[in-house]
Parts: C-alpha cells; structure tokens; sequence
C-alpha cells in the first residue's frame, strides 16, 4: 500500500512539473509577437540589421529587391539560405532542391518575407517563434525559438 501511495505522489509531482507532455501537448503554449519583439530588436541591432517591422511580427531587411518574378502562394520557390537561432547557431543551410519549394508548405515568415523580394532579391528575416515552429520546435530547434534567416531567391516558378 505505502507504494502505491509513493507511486502515486511521484506520479503526481511529475504531471504537474509539466515533465510529461500529454499526446495532445496540451501544455504546449506559443508566444506572442509582442513577447519577443524586444528581444528581435536587440539582436537586429546587435547584428546591425536595419530590420523593417511587418504587421504580422515578422521583421526584415531587404538587401537586394530582384528585377524577376515576386513569389505569389501558389508559386514554386528556389532559394539559398542560412537559418540561424540567436545565439548564432546554425541549424540549417543550404540550396532548394530540383524539385522547389512550394510558398503555401513553407513556415508562415517565408510565406510572408519571400514576397517582399523578387527573383534574384535578398532578404533578412527574423521570425518570431508564432511565424516559425512555435512551441513545439523541430528537430534542433527548440520550441518558443525566435529564427534568424538569410535568404536569397534564385528562382520563382
């Protein structure tokens, strides 16, 4: 019986640390925006981003606009890029592969940034973790991270 009282009290410890995650990870909480504006603004200006502020959080510096095609949802997109967390980092880079990316299955700050370029163009985006993997995270990023890219987009079909 006293074990199943100490099962039970460790059990209960446990579920309210929040160590266990139900399978719907109900616990599971994103950010806001506004949360982690302040925290955008000092690494762009550590970094000597001039960031631009988009009405969806998402901030940007267009470095080169493009002269070509500009990404529409339903566009096919190439790109090269590095994709960094704040404290720098890196937990991807490379090139799209043969096939492209379609816009619509990319994370909602591409969706956003891309547009803002054309074929050709350059970008810096810092997306705010709601924009990016939100609290769930993925793969090497953890959940609730805030997402430095560089972006350049070679191609738009």
């Amino acid at each position: 019986m006293k074990r199943i009282a100490l099962l039970f009290s460790v059990g209960i410890v446990v579920l309210s640390s929040g160590c266990l995650k139900d399978s719907g990870n109900n616990n599971c909480k994103d950010k806001t925006v506004q949360s982690e504006s302040a925290t955008i603004l000092a690494y762009a200006s550590a970094q000597g981003i001039t960031a631009t502020a988009h009405s969806s959080g998402l901030y940007y510096q267009v470095i080169t606009q493009g002269t070509g095609a500009t990404p529409t949802a339903s566009s096919k997109v190439y790109v090269t890029y590095t994709g960094k967390l704040l404290d720098g980092t890196v937990f991807d880079s490379g090139s799209t592969p043969a096939g492209g990316w379609s816009l619509s299955g990319l994370i909602p700050g591409w969706q956003i940034g891309l547009p803002l370029i054309q074929k050709g163009g350059s970008i810096k985006l810092i997306i705010p973790s709601s924009l990016a993997y939100g609290c769930r995270g993925v793969g090497s990023i953890p959940g609730n991270s805030v997402l430095y890219f560089d972006i350049q987009l070679t191609d738009v079909q």
